[in-house]
């Protein structure tokens, strides 16, 4: 992050620019401070709170990025973690190696995230289908999914919202 074209403003939490930026460095940066409010031990209250951050993280792939946060039982972060890559309408979701990573993180809790390369927010079939699996595939080791996360240029849609969880 390129510190020097910013410093701390009079209110706690804005800075002020004291260069020109190009856009790029405006998205590096916005993507280091989502990195940040996603790190480890950052407690998650409400997955709405991590939308934000997420879609400033995943907006701007031109492939699927299937990810997750893996919580504690308190739900605070132990680490942010792209999965699987895919294409521009699709990626391979295993259950198994979600599973794997989870009990790696040792989590008590995950919550799921993807993006869609369209910008539509828009859980498909597809998406419920994998999700009721990881669900029940979770299940079996004790570990809570909290929600998956929809990521597009529109916004985010929250499985747990939209009442598929």
């Amino acid at each position: 992050m390129n510190h020097r074209k910013l410093k701390a403003g009079e209110v706690a939490g804005t800075y002020d620019i004291t260069a020109p930026m190009t856009e790029a460095e405006l998205v590096s940066i916005a993507q280091a401070f989502a990195r940040r409010r996603l790190a480890r031990g950052r407690k998650i209250t409400q997955p709405t709170l991590a939308f934000e951050y997420l879609q400033v993280l995943l907006q701007d792939y031109e492939h699927e990025v299937f990810s997750a946060l893996f919580l504690d039982s308190q739900h605070r972060v132990i680490s942010f973690e792209g999965l699987f890559r895919g294409t521009i309408d699709s990626a391979s979701v295993y259950p198994r190696e979600v599973v794997k990573q989870a009990l790696a993180c040792n989590a008590a809790a995950v919550i799921l995230v993807h993006n869609h390369p369209s910008g539509d927010p828009e859980p498909s079939d597809a998406d419920r289908r994998i999700t009721q699996r990881l669900k029940e595939a979770l299940d079996l080791v004790e570990i809570r999914m909290i929600d998956h996360i929809v990521v597009g240029s529109e916004g985010c849609n929250s499985f747990a919202e939209l009442g598929y969880l």
